[in-house]
């Protein structure tokens, strides 16, 4: 093992201790009952059962030694990437019937696009959903019906809820289950220049939505490389989906295939399956720390940086952000997909995708193999991949090397030494950079602020000709406790064109900037926040600011006297009202600082030290 991944997990140990038992303690006192539903009162009892359409499902619930799968489902067909799961919960039933083992749908949980509210006030809802889809697990297990669990979601914020939930009933055994990637559209570079032109006002409204529709075209997963699919490697590298399942495309044999081997391996991992693994033994600090390797080998979502902190703290381990940055330091770039190349996810599958990961990040001792996983003890499982032979579904060895060196690499051949994570410090604030996709001669902005508090504003100085020039955008109230911290993903095409055209220009924010994040230099998730206080609110136009992505420095460039003087700008007095903003109120005072991984549950959590 690399002494760096080592002297991190160690340390991940040592912090983690107190809250680490705490929670281990209560994973097996839960288990201690045995099986839930034969504890239940007879007139309980008969109203779990009452809704089954089977006399055999009934029969087999009255019987101890037959295994209940609770399944959590995600789907509504708005979503492009969970309408799949339409048919999942059916599929499944019925792969679990071929067991002698029950399926039931526990629950479904809210699952929110971010891709369509992207710039709306619904987007100020969206990493508030994460706490409610945790809530709505929590409801779903909590019929104290389930030997074990399935669980259906893939997008930005559904998985990391989905985890948290379910680490709260860590004692049962539990696999994530994907949908798959929609099939490739038009070329990710023909997308984005189209977004840059109608930035500019060089191509129409009309010629935006036809790209965009055939860029988002079908049922799938969207197929950049944004926080939907950074969540499938995380979850397959923890050992979480069956390997090499990710990204096989959905309404294909294979995808069906291994969605009924999921309910099959689900019932082994139960007491009453003779292999018992619950979800609390897979997800412990080396399967945390595991996923922050893979978040850096392959240039993955900045709003893994809240998201993996929130679930590590839900399953008592303390994760921060030194720990990601150090972890970075010393983890290749292995992957170039959009926007930190041109490829999509797709031809990252096809090329050798997560299995030719796993195992040349194995060979480099970047991560932990002596792990459980939902396919069994040990890392190196996860180096196969499925097919299928004469309709039988077996796993063989991946590729032993990459079939595209312009899409993925070994650790030896890396596109970078390091990954794609920076964390930012200085008297600023501590911040977050995603420089893999960003050149080298634009890592380091020096320049006069422009501050914001709406993205709306800046793209009204945009339009207007106002920023024709060098300068570092401060877009601050944007955090979780000033509006929720929605995405600014609609800022991109805009600085983007104001790079092209030779400016030096950064951006600096307490919001987010999501998996999307492109090629201008951004220190986001900026602690603590505006709204608490935090130095972003003493910035004024003018103030000169350095963002260097290399040192890893955030700074203004304000004499310590004057910059202790300056007042506080005030709070922005219309937040959080409108499209059901306002019910997220208790939820917005709740949440924790982005360092902590924006959460309303840290408190609770943290009570647990």
């Amino acid at each position: 093992m690399h002494p760096r991944i080592l002297e991190v997990t160690e340390r991940l140990i040592a912090r983690s201790r107190a809250t680490r038992e705490r929670y281990l303690a209560q994973m097996a006192a839960a288990d201690s009952q045995g099986p839930h539903r034969g504890s239940l009162q007879c007139a309980n009892f008969a109203h779990g059962v009452a809704g089954c359409n089977s006399a055999g499902d009934k029969q087999r619930l009255r019987m101890m030694n037959e295994a209940n799968v609770g399944i959590v489902t995600g789907y509504n067909d708005m979503l492009s990437a969970h309408q799949p799961y339409e048919h999942y919960p059916e599929m499944i039933k019925q792969a679990l019937r071929a067991v002698g083992s029950v399926g039931q749908v526990a629950g479904g949980v809210p699952a929110m696009c971010d891709g369509v509210t992207q710039g709306e006030p619904g987007m100020e809802l969206s990493l508030a959903s994460r706490e409610v889809i945790a809530m709505s697990t929590a409801v779903a297990l909590s019929h104290n019906m389930f030997d074990a669990a399935m669980l259906l979601g893939i997008c930005d914020k559904i998985v990391p809820g989905l985890m948290i939930g379910a680490l709260r009933f860590g004692h049962l055994p539990m696999i994530f289950v994907p949908g798959g990637p929609m099939p490739s559209g038009i070329p990710n570079k023909e997308k984005a220049a189209v977004r840059q032109l109608y930035a500019e006002g060089k191509a129409s409204r009309e010629e935006l939505l036809e790209s965009e529709m055939k860029s988002y075209h079908s049922p799938g997963t969207c197929t950049f490389y944004g926080t939907a699919n950074t969540n499938q490697v995380v979850m397959e590298i923890m050992g979480l989906h069956l390997p090499g399942s990710s990204f096989v495309n959905p309404y294909t044999p294979l995808r069906d295939a291994l969605t009924a081997e999921a309910a099959h391996q689900v019932v082994r991992l139960t007491r009453q399956g003779g292999e018992y693994t619950p979800l609390c033994r897979i997800i412990d600090e080396k399967a945390i720390v595991n996923s922050v390797v893979a978040l850096n080998a392959t240039g993955g979502s900045t709003n893994h940086t809240l998201h993996i902190p929130a679930f590590a703290r839900a399953a008592g381990i303390h994760l921060i952000w030194q720990d990601m940055a150090d972890i970075s330091a010393v983890t290749p770039t292995l992957a170039k997909v959009y926007p930190n190349g041109q490829a999509d996810v797709n031809h990252f599958h096809a090329c050798g995708g997560v299995p030719f990961m796993v195992r040349t990040l194995l060979e480099a001792g970047l991560l932990h193999e002596d792990v459980y996983t939902v396919a069994g003890h040990g890392l190196s499982r996860y180096t196969r991949e499925p097919f299928l032979e004469d309709g039988r579904l077996v796993w063989r060895e991946g590729p032993q090397q990459s079939l595209d060196r312009d899409i993925l690499r070994s650790a030896a051949e890396a596109f970078s030494a390091e990954g794609g994570l920076r964390v930012l410090q200085g008297n600023l604030g501590n911040g977050v950079a995603k420089v893999s996709a960003v050149a080298p001669e634009h890592q380091v902005v020096e320049a006069p602020a422009r501050v914001f508090e709406s993205q709306a504003e800046l793209a009204d100085a945009f339009k207007a000709g106002e920023l024709e020039r060098d300068f570092v955008a401060v877009v601050r109230f944007q955090g979780p406790k000033a509006n929720g911290m929605p995405e600014l993903h609609k800022l991109t095409p805009y600085l983007g064109v104001l790079q092209d055209r030779g400016f030096k220009v950064a951006l600096v924010t307490d919001g987010r900037m999501s998996g999307a994040s492109g090629k201008v230099p951004a220190a986001i998730h900026v602690s603590p926040e505006a709204w608490d206080g935090g130095p972003l609110a003493r910035v004024r136009d003018g103030d000169v600011i350095r963002v260097d992505g290399v040192t890893g420095h955030l700074r203004v460039l304000v004499d310590e006297a004057t910059w202790a003087a300056r007042e506080l700008a005030p709070r922005p007095q219309d937040t959080g009202v409108g499209c059901g903003r306002e019910l997220f109120a208790f939820m917005r005072a709740a949440f924790s600082p982005a360092e902590q991984g924006a959460s309303a549950f840290t408190a609770e959590l943290e009570a647990l030290r």
